[in-house]
């Protein structure tokens, strides 16, 4: 009897001390897990982008910490295939269930291998435009400008157009003008080209393009673009609209607002009008003679 309660005791012994062994397994596991992941961050190997290293982060830490989770089963006595199978069965019963979040996982994946956008790109899809903060397995969280959180799921981001705004190092601002049809054409571009010039935020390649758009209802329609840094692209637009202004005020360029003319639709002759002295009770008009007795009474 005293036997079977000494082997009792020390399989108990044993048992706990493979629990032990376990749970500093765990316990080691994260923090080695947290070090290489977070060791990413301090050196920019072959200056990944920080949409990479927050794959390579995620991929490093969680891929420790699954080799060691498998590690403390084993200690405990567990049979590793046979988990792996019910894991199998799991994840396919997971997967019929969640069709929508499993659609979210495979675009995520398709996502982080094109890598359209990565983090800290402004984008714009339908009509929410903002800076990406973060790119998951199931969604993209975007913070716009106002100061908004949007989650967009992987899924719509596929299915979506999808506007890369700061991709390309330089951007393009398209100003759209309007002068009035009296003005002469080649002094307005000479007047436009030399405001560009001015303009230390405004780059000499590409050379700013002038296109007339046509004749609009009230001004000849122009389209002048300029090219600017990307950084620089929302301050050059807000200011180079006030120099256009000046410079064109500065050199008598009217800038026309819309005008409305009546003809009487015979050979374009305009509406003959005529005015008259109601005061003196002279007019010829039936309505304004009674207009100047009233007025007289």
């Amino acid at each position: 009897m005293e036997n079977t309660d000494q082997t009792l005791s020390l399989l108990e012994r044993f048992h706990l001390f493979d629990v032990f062994q376990a749970i500093i397994i765990l316990f080691v596991g994260y923090f080695v897990a947290r070090f290489l992941s977070n060791l990413i961050l301090r050196f920019n190997i072959a200056n990944m982008t920080p949409h990479a290293q927050v794959l390579v982060r995620r991929g490093i830490f969680y891929g420790i910490m699954i080799i060691m989770l498998m590690s403390a089963l084993r200690e405990l006595g567990f049979d590793l295939s046979v988990i792996l199978g019910a894991a199998g069965i799991l994840s396919v019963a997971i997967g019929f269930a969640s069709q929508t979040s499993a659609s979210n996982l495979i675009s995520g994946i398709f996502l982080m291998m094109e890598r359209p956008f990565s983090i800290g790109d402004v984008i714009r899809i339908d009509q929410t435009l903002g800076e990406v903060i973060s790119i998951d397995l199931l969604s993209v969280k975007i913070r716009t400008f106002d100061n908004l959180f949007v989650r967009v799921p992987n899924e719509s981001m596929i299915k979506s157009q999808v506007t890369t705004l700061t991709r390309f190092p330089i951007r393009r601002a398209d100003l759209k003008i309007g002068i009035a049809y009296k003005e002469d054409i080649e002094k307005v571009k000479t007047i436009l080209n030399e405001v560009a010039d001015k303009n230390p935020m405004c780059l000499n390649e590409p050379a700013p393009l002038f296109i007339l758009l046509g004749f609009g209802t009230s001004s000849v329609d122009i389209q002048f673009s300029v090219w600017a840094k990307r950084e620089n692209f929302l301050l050059l637009k807000n200011e180079i609209y006030q120099q256009i202004k000046e410079a064109f005020d500065n050199n008598a360029v009217e800038i026309p607002f819309p005008h409305l003319s009546l003809y009487s639709g015979e050979a374009s002759k305009p509406i003959s009008v005529s005015l008259s002295d109601i005061s003196d009770g002279k007019s010829s008009s039936p309505a304004a003679q009674q207009i100047a007795n009233k007025d007289q009474k």
